[in-house]
C-alpha cells in the first residue's frame, strides 16, 4: 500500500507556472485548463456589475482569478471571483487570501462543475465562507448559496431577465441575462 503525501502551501508555490489553474484539495493537487471564451465573458460581465456595486457602496474588496484563497495549508483554491467586505480584510496578505472570503464565486465549466459542486463547495463549507455563488453558464442560472449549520442552503437564484438580489449584496439588481454571450447558431 502507497503512503499518501499531502502537499502543502510550499509544493503549491513550488509548481512550475505553465497556464494551467493549479488548487489543492485536502492536499491533493488538482489542474485544470484555461477557461473557455465564454467563461471568461460571463465572469467579465459579472466582475463589472458586482465591481459598481462593492465600489459604490464601500462595501470592501472584489478580486478576480487567479487569486490564491489559502483555507489551511493543504487546501489552497482559486475561485473565479472572490469577495471580502471590510470585516474580512485582515484576510488579504501578498500570497492572497488567507482563510474564508466573504464570497467565492464559481463559474462552472464542463471540466470543472463536478468539482465545482462537490469537493470544492464542501471545502469552502469546511472552512467556513459564508456564501457562494456557483454561475451556471449552459443553464443560464447563478446560484446563491448561503453557510448554515455547516452547509449550504440555496440563498437565492437568479435566471432570465428580472433583477435579483443576491446575498451577501442588497441592492444590486443583477439582470443574470446581461451576463450571457450569444448561443452559437
Amino acid at each position: 500500500m502507497t503512503a499518501r503525501i499531502a502537499l502543502t502551501y510550499r509544493d503549491y508555490a513550488a509548481l512550475p507556472d505553465t497556464g494551467r489553474r493549479y488548487e489543492i484539495h485536502d492536499g491533493e493537487l488538482s489542474v485544470t485548463p484555461a477557461p473557455s471564451l465564454d467563461h471568461q465573458i460571463v465572469l467579465a460581465r459579472l466582475f463589472n456589475v458586482l465591481y459598481r456595486h462593492v465600489e459604490a457602496h464601500d462595501l470592501g474588496l472584489l478580486l478576480f482569478a487567479p487569486v490564491d484563497v489559502i483555507l489551511a495549508d493543504t487546501t489552497i483554491l482559486q475561485p473565479d471571483l472572490v469577495f471580502l467586505a471590510h470585516d474580512r480584510h485582515a484576510a488579504a496578505s501578498r500570497r492572497g487570501i488567507e482563510g474564508a472570503p466573504t464570497l467565492a464565486v464559481e463559474a462552472l465549466s464542463p471540466s470543472t462543475a463536478v468539482t465545482d459542486r462537490g469537493v470544492k463547495r464542501q471545502l469552502y463549507a469546511r472552512y467556513g465562507v459564508p456564501y457562494v455563488w456557483l454561475v451556471d453558464i449552459e443553464s443560464r442560472v447563478v446560484e446563491a448559496y448561503g453557510l448554515r449549520g455547516g452547509e449550504y442552503v440555496e440563498a437565492g437564484r437568479g435566471a432570465g431577465t428580472d433583477p435579483v438580489d443576491l446575498p451577501p449584496f442588497t441592492g444590486l439588481d443583477l439582470v443574470p441575462d446581461a451576463l450571457w454571450p450569444p448561443r452559437s447558431p
